[in-house]
């Protein structure tokens, strides 16, 4: 099966990578190109800001045509992943947070992928129940929880809002702690064992301001998640309400036929 040598690209951001392109495949090799690209972005090889030259140089330096070239450029550009900058050429913007469908963190998944995420606590306080909080944690309407409200970011831009509720004598949730470290992990510290959720996604638009604090625009494409996390012995110590960029976030999750 002939291959292109894994050949290492010079005179941009791409010089330490090596691409192995497939002519014989029937997959295009302009899919090909987009995909160990996007993969390099995923991984932090390729970072926000890092420019890949122009089409021209890259076509020449892959043995490539302009056009596959061009149109796997364009795919990351329609993902919003690479920028095309007159004068510059074209740049790594940001890569896409695609998050397995399991009971894990944020925190925990971006640090995995390599993310380096950062955390603003926004909200720290105790407050009353509501119906739908009270329901989730199996609580009395009106008792006191403890509100988080956090903006989790990487590489500098925001990726989700997350709005959480724990039973007040959970866990001592300290805020400094919470900006160094994820909820998930703090809980995992103090012996509570998380066992199962129950979570629902969903989509919807974004408020004004919700597109604010997420750096989107007003209407702009949101991801949503409601979940309840059980420990070991069906206690609810957890409901979060999560908002996301649709931009820079997706749920991964295979699925099985059942037999």
């Amino acid at each position: 099966m002939a291959k292109t040598g894994s050949r290492a690209v010079s005179g941009s951001a791409l010089d330490a990578l090596h691409f192995a392109l497939d002519r014989t495949s029937p997959v295009p090799l302009y899919y090909q190109l987009a995909q160990q690209l996007e993969a390099a972005i995923e991984h932090g090889a390729l970072a926000p800001g890092n420019l890949l030259g122009n089409e021209i140089d890259l076509s020449t330096r892959l043995g490539l045509s302009r056009p596959t070239v061009r149109q796997a450029i364009q795919s990351l550009v329609d993902k919003g992943l690479l920028v095309r900058r007159r004068g510059v050429g074209t740049q790594v913007v940001h890569s896409q947070v695609k998050r397995p469908l399991e009971l894990s963190s944020l925190y925990d998944d971006l640090e995995a992928a390599g993310q380096g995420p950062t955390t603003h606590v926004v909200r720290n306080e105790r407050v009353p129940a509501t119906a739908d909080v009270a329901a989730a944690l199996g609580i009395a309407e009106g008792t006191e929880v403890t509100l988080l409200e956090r903006l989790r970011s990487t590489h500098g831009q925001p990726v989700a809002y997350l709005c959480n509720y724990l039973p007040p004598a959970l866990l001592d949730l300290d805020t400094d702690r919470l900006e160094a470290t994820g909820l998930y992990r703090m809980m995992r510290a103090t012996g509570i064992t998380l066992h199962s959720a129950r979570q629902t996604i969903g989509a919807r638009s974004a408020t004004a301001e919700e597109a604010a604090v997420l750096a989107e625009k007003e209407g702009a494409a949101l991801l949503t998640m409601q979940r309840t996390a059980y420990d070991d012995t069906g206690r609810p110590v957890e409901y979060g309400t999560h908002i996301y960029r649709a931009s820079r976030y997706a749920f991964d999750f295979q699925l099985l036929v059942r037999t």
